[in-house]
């Protein structure tokens, strides 16, 4: 199996199916089947590598969020992300000029804040992370504490420093439990990839023998969330990212369709270490409009 049989070329499927080149049933080729995005009434989205990298907006968004519009789907922009509040990602969008309101977000940060606040009611938390997490742990009734606090709770950071990472290690062996917004190790900038949240947790992870608890996606209590904000069936959904490991499995283990794009982190080669694959891939989230209005 070469990289071009993973790839799918928009215009080279047919309606239901269409097999991988070569297809023989051999052990490691490839079924990929295509999705009538016509007939879905909701798509998630993730947001680095699918809409924009750093402050750098991609081809086809544009394109794709007015034919959301025009055909009155559901959508929701559902990102690991912790560090970004929903407006600040809504006005984030409206500077590359894009208009989406602020309800069409859900965070890896709002993700943590609702499961501490089920999990323990007012509780306290030692956090390394930026303004979305502290706001969304601050808004459940969760305050900081950074002498014995019940959680640890890690998300992207600005200033992370060995001073923070120290201070967390010592209060997981004092007691606290370790909180991770999300288990991505890395992300797409605008002009490289950068760390994200699981490659700051997993020194303190190493230091301690704790194992953090990750609330973003895959976790299946963020996707239930998200399709129920939708007011949609997982069947009658769509799940559109650029990583394998977050987005395509979390869409897949809740029923939904699953498109990977190639616009973020992902390329043909990094799908052959997975022994799972999407519905359908695509270059990018503009490759949606043009299958579902038969322009492929």
């Amino acid at each position: 199996m070469t990289a071009q049989d993973l790839i799918y070329c928009p215009g080279s499927l047919s309606e239901k199916r269409r097999p991988a080149a070569g297809h023989s049933g051999k052990k490691g080729e490839i079924n990929m089947y295509s999705i009538d995005f016509q007939k879905k009434k909701g798509f998630i989205c993730d947001m680095d590598g699918v809409i924009y990298h750093g402050n750098q907006l991609l081809p086809g968004v544009p394109e794709f969020l007015r034919w959301l519009h025009e055909e009155n789907k559901s959508y929701l922009f559902l990102t690991n992300n912790s560090g970004s509040t929903p407006r600040e990602l809504q006005q984030k969008l409206g500077r590359m000029g894009l208009d989406v309101p602020e309800e069409h977000f859900y965070t890896s940060a709002l993700a943590t804040a609702a499961f501490l606040k089920t999990q323990a009611p007012g509780c306290s938390a030692y956090v390394i992370g930026e303004a979305g997490l502290l706001n969304a742990l601050y808004d459940v009734g969760i305050t900081m504490n950074d002498v014995d606090p019940d959680y640890v709770v890690v998300g992207e950071s600005k200033s992370y420093s060995l001073e923070t990472v120290t201070k967390a290690i010592n209060l997981v062996l004092g007691g606290a439990k370790l909180i991770g917004a999300n288990s991505d190790v890395s992300a797409p900038g605008e002009n490289s990839t950068v760390p994200a949240c699981g490659a700051l947790v997993a020194p303190i992870e190493m230091a301690t023998g704790a194992k953090a608890y990750f609330c973003g996606k895959p976790n299946p209590l963020m996707i239930r969330t998200g399709l129920r904000l939708l007011k949609c069936h997982s069947e009658d959904a769509v799940m559109v990212g650029d990583r394998m490991d977050t987005d395509v499995i979390s869409g897949l283990e809740s029923g939904m369709s699953t498109v990977l794009v190639l616009s973020g982190i992902s390329t043909p080669e990094t799908l052959k270490t997975f022994s799972y694959r999407p519905s359908m891939i695509l270059n990018g989230v503009g490759d949606i409009v043009r299958t579902a209005r038969g322009e492929a």
